[in-house]
């Protein structure tokens, strides 16, 4: 009697442990199946901090995409993208640049959008001896660094408020150029000039420098970053899933912790 009980029981326990190993087969095949992506966003360098955490934050969500930032002077950017750099998305930190791969066909309309703001800020070396507090002061400085007006949005912005100011053609002699905004708060950081402007953004996360006056809006275009998927990209799917997670609460509270403002 005892034997017609357990070997029943006992085939029973055998086709349970055959069914799970198999289930356990196919998860594991699906798991290893799973497409990897690796997209590739083109970023102004202003961003990259806030950006950053934007990335720990979506891959842990979406473990099979891997982001891959590219940072650097939007202009530079939208001149690598115009000339066939694979890239899946560009945020940017002019409108300009970001308009002209629209009008190019390389970005649509209806997948761009103005995501948040910014301020331009004068900062100068946090133990300072040259007593410049104001953009009229510059007149005091020796080197006084911008970005590139041509290639870097900050420069242009800079440029324009100076002139705005009546104080461009004084102090042109004494302008530093830079690559991009990270690069003028370096040379501030390490007294390599006596002053530069560069985004609030970037002010807020260096120790070494402090603001000491903050352009009105009135003496340059809007500080405003748009962001968009390339028509081109080759992993549209995943793009647009990123594209809309930079447009969400929880991202757009990381760009704020940062300095930003919410354009949305």
């Amino acid at each position: 009697m005892k034997k017609q009980i357990i070997l029943p029981i006992s085939i029973l326990l055998l086709l349970l442990f055959v069914s799970g190993c198999s289930s356990n087969t196919r998860d594991q095949k699906h798991e290893s199946t799973e497409k990897k992506v690796e997209l590739t966003i083109s970023a102004a360098a202003s961003l990259q901090d806030a950006l950053n955490d934007i990335k720990a934050a979506f891959e842990k969500e979406h473990p099979n995409v891997k982001i891959s930032y590219n940072f650097g002077a939007s202009g530079s950017l939208q001149q690598q993208i115009s000339q066939g750099a694979p890239v899946d998305l560009f945020f940017s930190a002019a409108e300009d640049k970001f308009d002209q791969l629209v009008k190019d066909g390389l970005i649509e309309k209806k997948n761009g959008t103005d995501l948040v703001e910014n301020e331009l800020v004068l900062v100068v070396p946090k133990e300072a001896n040259k007593k410049i507090d104001t953009f009229k002061d510059l007149g005091k400085a020796d080197k006084i660094s911008i970005g590139t007006p041509e290639s870097v949005p900050a420069g242009q912005y800079a440029k324009d408020t100076l002139e705005h100011l009546h104080i461009w053609k004084d102090v042109a002699d004494k302008i530093v150029l830079a690559k991009d905004v990270r690069q003028v708060l370096t040379y501030v950081e390490t007294n390599n000039v006596d002053a530069g402007m560069v985004y609030k953004t970037d002010a807020l996360i260096s120790p070494k420098v402090k603001i000491v006056a903050t352009a009105k809006e009135n003496t340059h275009a809007p500080i405003i970053y748009p962001v968009g998927v390339m028509k081109d990209s080759p992993h549209p799917k995943e793009a647009l899933a990123f594209y809309e997670y930079l447009q969400s609460q929880k991202s757009i509270k990381i760009l704020e912790k940062y300095g930003f403002k919410g354009h949305l």
